[in-house]
């Protein structure tokens, strides 16, 4: 059984994290945790440096539609009790902060949040250190879904050679065994006519041993321009990548690469670090 969280901003309803933790709960049982943020508070949420020093204050009673929440809250409550999916409510609408997230991911297998809505709650100028800052953050993987998307039927493995890369290819065949049947393409892309793929035989028989219908695809163009050319011709994909924040940045999704994918809110994308 997976302990999965969802983050519902105090007066929004995430349908698309929903929809994709009901869809797991269909192949193995999961116990959800629904974590109520309040709205004033959400957009200050991903501010490590604010988290980091302490300043990050309760926004005011005013500020917080208490009303809607608990609404939300019962419907949350409701939905899982239909769909007979084990859950649970952190509710602390008050005194709730990036802290305390971080807590609750440490003990998760997995976050799951609404791509469409982290962007809406936060200026545009500060979406990319935003983005940065959760992804630093938690302890446990992410999974970013968009609103409206399909039930993904392959995978898409974002490989650069790095410990991040590898670590988030085992992590997520660990967490989605379901999902390791799907066809699967090991994508390594490098700006370099010639360019090796990095320790190609150990990757290979690594991928091999979790993934049914793995194969590898080169990809010898920029990136930046053409991957996502690429990558939206693929039908129902999920793309698996590891963290561009703390110690590595992948070859592959340099600068903010992985925050355009996720800003177009077209496909699931799971994100691990250590």
């Amino acid at each position: 059984m997976k302990k999965i969280l969802i983050a519902f901003n105090g007066n929004y309803y995430p349908e698309g994290p929903l929809e994709f933790a009901l869809q797991i709960s269909k192949v193995q049982p999961v116990l959800l945790t629904g974590v109520f943020i309040p709205q004033a508070t959400y957009s200050y949420l991903w501010s490590g440096s604010s988290a980091a020093s302490g300043t990050l204050f309760p926004p005011l009673l005013e500020e917080v539609s208490s009303e809607i929440a608990e609404k939300n809250i019962i419907r949350f409550k409701t939905w899982c009790q239909t769909n007979n999916i084990k859950h649970k409510v952190h509710n602390d609408i008050y005194d709730f902060a990036l802290p305390e997230l971080v807590k609750e991911t440490r003990f998760a297998d997995l976050l799951i949040v609404d791509s469409q809505k982290f962007y809406e709650s936060i200026s545009k100028e500060e979406q990319s250190s935003h983005l940065t800052d959760v992804l630093r953050e938690t302890e446990c993987p992410v999974l970013v879904v968009p609103e409206e998307f399909q039930f993904p039927d392959k995978n898409i493995l974002a490989y650069d050679g790095s410990e991040s890369s590898v670590y988030a290819i085992k992590e997520f065949a660990y967490l989605f065994p379901e999902f390791t049947s799907n066809e699967t393409v090991l994508v390594f892309s490098k700006d370099e006519e010639d360019a090796e793929v990095p320790d190609e035989a150990c990757i290979l028989e690594l991928g091999n041993q979790h993934y049914e219908n793995l194969k590898l695809l080169k990809l010898n163009d920029d990136p930046k321009k053409y991957f996502a050319t690429w990558l939206s011709e693929e039908k129902n994909p999920i793309l698996v990548t590891g963290s561009f924040g703390r110690s590595t940045v992948s070859q592959l999704f340099r600068k903010s690469f992985v925050k355009e994918i996720i800003a177009e809110h077209d496909i699931p994308v799971f994100i691990a670090h250590k």
